[in-house]
C-alpha cells in the first residue's frame, strides 16, 4: 500500500507546495544557454535538498540515481510522476551496474542527475563517481540547490526544509 499510495500523493504535494512558493532561479542563464548549444548536463545535488528538486529541472530527459534502499523505491516512483527516468544503485549496492545504465542514458541524449554527496556521507562532500561520470561522458556538472526563508519553513528529516505555504 505504501508504494501505491505515497507516490501519487508525493508528487502531488511537491506540485501544490510549487505553486504557493514565490520562486527565483540564480544563475538559470548558464543552463539555458547548454541547452541551447544542444549539450547534456549532470545536475548534482546534496543529499537532504531534494524535495523541491522535481519542479527546477529545465531540460526535456534525466537520469536520476537512486540508491536501492527501501525508501529508494518510494523516491523512485516519486521522482517517476515529474518524467524522470530512475536508475537504481549507489556506491554501496549496485554502482557497476547503475554507472554503466548513467553511461547509456548519457549516450541515448539524457541528463544525468545525482547527488555527490553518496549514501554514506560525508555529507555536503563530492565524492568520486560524479567526477567519474564527467570524465567519462564529458557533460559538465551543474550544481543545483533548493533553499526557502527559515522564518516560513520547518525541520524535516536530516538537513532539510519542507516549505510552509504562503497566503
Amino acid at each position: 500500500m505504501k508504494l501505491s499510495v505515497a507516490p501519487p500523493l508525493a508528487a502531488r504535494i511537491i506540485r501544490l507546495l510549487g505553486q504557493t512558493m514565490r520562486i527565483s532561479t540564480v544563475g538559470g542563464e548558464t543552463v539555458d544557454e547548454l541547452y541551447r548549444q544542444g549539450r547534456q548536463i549532470i545536475i548534482a545535488f546534496w543529499h537532504g535538498r531534494q524535495l523541491m528538486m522535481p519542479l527546477a529541472y529545465r531540460g526535456q530527459q534525466a537520469s536520476i540515481l537512486i540508491s536501492q534502499h527501501r525508501d529508494g523505491e518510494i523516491i523512485a516512483r516519486i521522482m517517476g510522476y515529474f518524467g524522470f527516468q530512475s536508475i537504481r544503485g549507489s556506491s554501496t549496492r549496485g554502482g557497476l551496474r547503475a554507472t554503466r545504465q548513467l553511461l547509456k542514458a548519457a549516450r541515448n541524449g539524457g541528463d544525468l542527475v545525482v547527488t555527490p554527496d553518496g549514501p554514506k556521507g560525508p555529507a555536503c562532500t563530492v565524492q568520486s563517481g560524479v567526477i567519474y561520470l564527467a570524465k567519462a561522458t564529458g557533460l559538465p556538472i551543474i550544481p543545483l540547490t533548493f533553499a526557502c526563508s527559515k522564518k516560513k519553513s520547518l525541520r524535516v528529516g536530516i538537513a532539510s526544509r519542507f516549505p510552509i505555504p504562503v497566503g
